[in-house]
Formats: structure tokens, sequence, C-alpha cells
């Protein structure tokens, strides 16, 4: 197929369906590590995992597998069976819409490549989409399998690498959609908002790095309160040099300064998108730039807006424990953020 000819709009769908399955495959897995359920399956079962206990006898065998996990003996010990049941659904559900994911990509690509639906250009990307996908599934397991051990919840750097291989495998995909559209002209060369739409789209990534190592830290809980963080702007922890060593970084579950550090990180890099976000959208909408680019760029600024509500609303909330729904709705919120800024350097590409 010529490089130059326009794609199906089947697989155009294909493409759509496949990056709204991997949103909430994301958003999945935000309610499974906030619902604390990430390490009730403790095997990896490719194929016979599909299906879960279907008797008395195997859920009792499965809940025998998690009383041998630090979690339950740390934290859930004496855990009734339908506890059990609810945070192993979390888990399954996870995985069984991982596996899903699979065959709604696998079976169709096979059927338009045989049927010459793809350009070069598109396959070579699709590949790398299923090398990353698989990437991310064998890091999940890396992931899980590092709350099996000594620790009763994931390692938070790891989660966090897992979280970011699969923003960046949504991410790729969602630019290969972007290509698989008629090609949009670049509607701008305004060299300032070129910059900045860059600048904007890296930090936006820096904070949901950020943002996953808050998750697997509960750092939220440490300081539930803004403007101020526990009455200060930023904690003393932060600002005390002795504090800075390795095993801090390491053992971050028996000491305050990593859970201050990163919490602060993310609100200034927060603070940052904001004014980043703010200067753009002038630029931008003060200009007579092509409809589609300031509509974007009012989206851009209408969801930033949401996103730091989100973000304030999460963090007040944490009384305790994090709120599963605004944890959630937060995580989302960062995706759809990055896809906003994402098309709006697509926007402004070299053709």
């Amino acid at each position: 197929m010529n490089e130059n000819k326009t794609i199906s709009k089947t697989v155009r769908v294909w493409l759509i369906i496949g990056l709204v399955m991997i949103f909430f495959q994301i958003i999945i897995g935000g309610v499974t590590r906030l619902t604390g359920s990430g390490l009730s399956i403790t095997k990896w079962e490719i194929v016979t995992g599909t299906f879960p206990p279907m008797s008395a006898a195997g859920w009792e065998s499965e809940f025998e597998l998690y009383k041998d996990t630090p979690q339950y003996k740390k934290i859930n010990e004496g855990m009734s069976m339908s506890d059990f049941k609810f945070i192993y659904f979390w888990e399954y559900f996870h995985r069984l819409w991982a596996r899903t994911m699979g065959f709604v990509f696998l079976i169709p690509f096979i059927f338009f490549w045989f049927t010459n639906h793809f350009t070069p250009r598109l396959t070579r990307r699709l590949i790398v989409v299923f090398l990353l996908a698989a990437l991310v599934a064998v890091f999940g397991w890396i992931m899980v399998a590092s709350g099996l051990v000594n620790r009763p919840w994931v390692n938070a750097y790891k989660l966090t690498v897992h979280l970011c291989l699969a923003v960046l495998l949504f991410g790729y995909l969602l630019w290969t959609t972007f290509i698989a559209f008629e090609p949009i002209p670049r509607v701008q060369t305004n060299k300032m908002l070129i910059t900045l739409g860059k600048v904007f789209t890296t930090v936006t990534v820096f904070q949901i790095f950020l943002g996953g190592i808050m998750s697997g830290m509960k750092a939220g809980l440490f300081y539930p309160t803004w403007p101020d963080m526990n009455g200060m702007f930023i904690p003393p922890e932060v600002f005390d040099i002795s504090q800075y060593n390795v095993e801090n970084v390491v053992e971050y579950d028996k000491h305050a300064f990593m859970p201050a550090m990163i919490q602060t990180l993310h609100r200034l890099t927060a603070y940052s998108l904001v004014i980043i976000g703010l200067w753009m959208f002038s630029k931008s909408y003060k200009q007579s730039y092509p409809q589609v680019f300031r509509i974007n760029n009012i989206m851009l600024i209408t969801m930033l807006g949401i996103q730091v509500l989100l973000g304030i609303f999460t963090l007040i909330n944490c009384k305790g424990s994090i709120p599963v729904g605004l944890g959630s709705m937060h995580q989302g919120g960062g995706i759809l953020l990055l896809s906003v800024a994402l098309f709006n350097n697509y926007l402004m590409r070299k053709n």
C-alpha cells in the first residue's frame, strides 16, 4: 500500500477502540492500586488465569495462597472471604481486561495486515505498539512480585515504571491514530508556541510520573491539606540535607522524607503546568490561528483546570485513606490532559 493512501474507516475505528481500552486499563489499574487489590492473585497464569475460581474449594485455595503474602500477614490478617473476593475482583478484572485487549488488537491486526489495509509506516508503528504492550504486561508481573516478598504492597518505583510504560503505550498509539486519520496541515509556525507546547507535554509526563510515585508511597496521606502542607508551604524535611541519602529513597516507607519530597515536587510541578498552560493559551488565543488549533487550546486549558481541581479535592480528602473515586478520576484526567497536549503538538508538527 502506498504511504499516501487513505487509511480505511474500519482501521481508524479499531485504533480508537484500542485507545479507549488502554485508557480504561490505566483507570482500572489505578482502582486496583487504591483498593490494595494488586497482590490478591499471587500467580501469573496467562491461560488458566483467564478464569476465576469456580468453586468454594477453588476460592479457599486462592485465599490460602494470599494468606502467605506479607500484605495479608502485616495488613489484612483476619479478613473475611467476602473482603478477599472484593480485592480479587479488581486484580482479576485488571488482568482480564489486558487479555481482552490482546485479542482486540491481535486478531484484527492479522486480518488487516493480510488484506493490505496498512501502509508500511502504520505497520511499523503497530509492531512497536505490540512490543510496548508486551513490555507493560511483563513489568506488571515484576511489579506485583515486588510485593510478595517483604513489603506488604508493591514497590512504588516499580509501580511508577509500570504506569509510565502504559502511558507511553497510550501516547504512542494515540500519535499513530493521529497519523492514520487524514493528515492535518501544520496550522501555525510560531516558534514560541511550538516550544511551549513541547515543554507543556514534557512537564505533563513528568507530573504523571510523580503522580505514580505519590500513589505508590501514599504520599497524599502525609499532607492532606491545601494550599499549605500541614501549615507549611514546604515541609522542613525537604530542606534537611541529612535526609538526602540512599536509605531514605529505598526505604521510603520507613521515613517521612520521600513522601514529603514527592508531594512537594508534585505540587510545584502542578503550579508550573498552570503557568505554562496559561502562557500558551494567551499567546494562541490572541492570534488568528485556524479553528481546530484554537478549540484544542481551549480544551487544553479547560482540562488543565479540571485536573488541578481533581488533584486538590483528592488531596484534601486523604483522611486516613486515599479516596478511590477521586484518585481514579485524577489519574484519568492526567491521561486526558496528555492527550490534548499531544494533539496540540501534532497540529504544530512539521509536514
